[in-house]
């Protein structure tokens, strides 16, 4: 449809000066080629996104959170062109008010907002644990917010005005983060079920094995026999379904590291 627009006011361009003004055909063919500029970009930007392995764009979806309705009129334009889901918000409060995304997702958002400012509404986010990239947009930018808002894990701090590449990439990029914390926590959550599946004692063997004691060692801490350790330690092995003592190691890390995340 853009692209009819395109040949539209380039026809209209090249029509016989019947008025006796150039002034008119002029316009037409400047606008004409800013507009074919900006598709040329958008373009550009959703092929090359096509050949990148990430998310399917009609699977992410990016919120807007903007008082200027205008604003938000012209986001949401530029980045469903782009092949994403939009979903648009005036407030701070509007957007909390919406469940998590189900899939790959970021946030694009003005400092400056009634009520909630974009930096509240970060920190809340932070709070609640809903782990969502941010790419903050804002009229008037300073250093010190840019740095509190990239200290707090923001993706990108654009300035107004910004270029469409500028804000299509960020938001690239926040859908490539969000993919990975989500596949990451995916991962973690199939080990803590292999984790949960072990016994109380399978638990201690398991401790007691991965800080580098011999089956005997084990034993005799846990006062049994040597062979019940070497039973209940391939049990471990077969749960946790780790193919070498170095497996169960990187395992067992990670689950203490996670542990000591959520706490």
């Amino acid at each position: 449809m853009a692209q009819s627009i395109v040949d539209f006011l380039l026809s209209h361009a090249q029509k016989p000066n019947t008025t006796g003004t150039t002034k008119r055909n002029d316009v037409a063919r400047s606008a004409a080629l800013l507009l074919e500029k900006d598709l040329t970009l958008v373009f550009q930007f959703r092929f090359e996104m096509s050949t990148e392995e990430s998310v399917p764009e009609s699977k992410a979806i990016v919120f807007v959170v903007d008082d200027d309705v205008s604003m938000r009129e012209a986001l949401e334009s530029l980045i469903r062109s782009a092949g994403f889901k939009v979903e648009t918000f005036a407030s701070a409060q509007d957007f909390l008010a919406r469940r998590r995304a189900d899939g790959p997702a970021c946030l694009v958002l003005d400092v400056r907002l009634p009520g909630l400012s974009g930096l509240d509404l970060q920190k809340r986010i932070v709070e609640a644990n809903r782990e969502i990239p941010i790419v903050f947009i804002t009229g008037h930018g300073d250093v010190p917010t840019s740095v509190r808002a990239m200290k707090a894990g923001a993706v990108e701090f654009l300035i107004k005005p910004f270029s469409d590449r500028d804000l299509l990439d960020a938001i690239q990029q926040a859908i490539k983060r969000d993919q990975s914390a989500r596949q990451q926590h995916a991962e973690m959550q199939d080990l803590c079920g292999r984790y949960e599946s072990l016994t109380p004692r399978e638990r201690q063997v398991m401790e007691r094995v991965v800080s580098g004691l011999l089956n005997k060692q084990v034993a005799a801490e846990l006062g049994t026999s040597e062979i019940t350790i070497k039973v209940q330690r391939g049990q471990v092995m077969h749960k946790m379904r780790a193919g070498s003592l170095a497996d169960l190691v990187r395992m067992y890390e990670k689950l203490r590291i996670w542990g000591s995340r959520k706490n």
